[in-house]
């Protein structure tokens, strides 16, 4: 089966085609990160204009990428929420229109599931049963995942998700939008031994997460090292950087051997935006060798937003023989735990 995946749930427009037995024959994607940088974050009215003006020539980008005629698939997936919904809306509303056009069928796709299943892209993918760390700028959430559709919550963040935290934290510190790279860059200058920062919830038993305290760890530090012009030099800046990306990184490696140990299972995939960062990666490497069990995460292009998760999401329930009806399914909010299991 060859699928069209189209994903506008925020700032990034992204668009492939998936083959079922072929894999991945085109994909493309477009950021607006330097549209939204000149205000601190993502402006939802304008993210929506963009994803018009750029979705249709991405598409035409991508079958011509990929050696196909216009239409020249089985069906269409498109990203439905969770999301702005103004930006959703004309995702939804393009891949309902071609899959009319076209007389395919389309289904509805849920943007964590998308980035839960984009590990599953890489040459040697998990196998279900496993653990998923999904951890982005709007989820931190640890899933037991035994099938598609079949998941269970097993932690959450009760505040700020990690992505959110690492871009207000940058923020506080004067760095440049998207925070989290950035902070991860000066992170590797810094000094992890000048700064002690606390790690949330982990001295109480279970698996849900806070990192608002942090962001206000961090504001307090920084303003403490503010000089009479209120300005923090280079140095202090690294190591404050430092400091609070291990506290994150301790922080989430803590909580996935908890589920790893309360599960009994020996496979953990993480996904999402912050997935990339190799700090993090690196860490649990480590703790994942100790409890004997595999890591598995998508490579960097497919960690963040991208059109070939929603496709290969697509693909698994429509090979499943689910669709959706001709609704423009659009949801802000959509718990990951209503989804039908196949």
């Amino acid at each position: 089966m060859r699928v069209l995946g189209i994903e506008t749930s925020c700032d990034e427009t992204g668009v492939a085609i998936y083959d079922s037995e072929q894999g991945l024959l085109g994909d493309t994607l477009y950021s607006q990160v330097k549209m939204h940088a000149e205000y601190g974050g993502v402006v939802p009215e304008l993210a929506s204009r963009d994803h018009v003006r750029k979705l249709i020539p991405l598409i035409r980008e991508t079958f011509q990428q990929a050696g196909l005629e216009h239409g020249d698939v089985d069906a269409i997936a498109y990203t439905a929420g969770p999301g702005l919904i103004g930006a959703l809306m004309v995702g939804a509303s393009t891949g309902r229109a071609l899959a009319l056009a076209w007389d395919k069928p389309a289904i509805a796709v849920h943007h964590m599931e998308g980035h839960l299943l984009a590990p599953m892209l890489e040459d040697t993918p998990p196998a279900f049963p496993f653990v998923a760390l999904l951890v982005s700028g709007g989820h931190t959430q640890l899933v037991r995942v035994d099938g598609i559709g079949r998941y269970e919550l097993l932690g959450e963040s009760l505040d700020d998700a990690a992505g959110e935290a690492f871009d207000k934290a940058a923020k506080m510190l004067g760095l440049d939008y998207p925070g989290g790279p950035e902070i991860a860059r000066l992170a590797e200058l810094g000094d992890v031994t000048r700064f002690k920062f606390p790690r949330p919830m982990t001295d109480r038993p279970g698996l849900d997460m806070s990192f608002s305290g942090l962001k206000t760890f961090t504001l307090n530090t920084a303003n403490d090292h503010r000089d009479e012009q209120g300005q923090i030099d280079d140095k202090t800046i690294a190591d404050i950087a430092c400091a609070f990306e291990q506290a994150v990184v301790d922080t989430l490696a803590i909580k996935c051997r908890r589920a790893l140990q309360q599960t009994g299972m020996k496979q953990l995939v993480i996904a999402g935006g912050v997935s990339a960062n190799q700090r993090l990666r690196d860490r649990l490497e480590e703790m994942v060798k100790k409890e004997r069990a595999g890591l598995y995460y998508a490579r960097p292009r497919f960690c963040t937003d991208n059109g070939a998760m929603i496709a290969f999401a697509g693909c698994q329930r429509l090979q499943a023989g689910q669709t959706s009806d001709l609704t423009i399914l659009a949801q802000p909010r959509w718990p990951m735990d209503t989804l039908e299991s196949i």
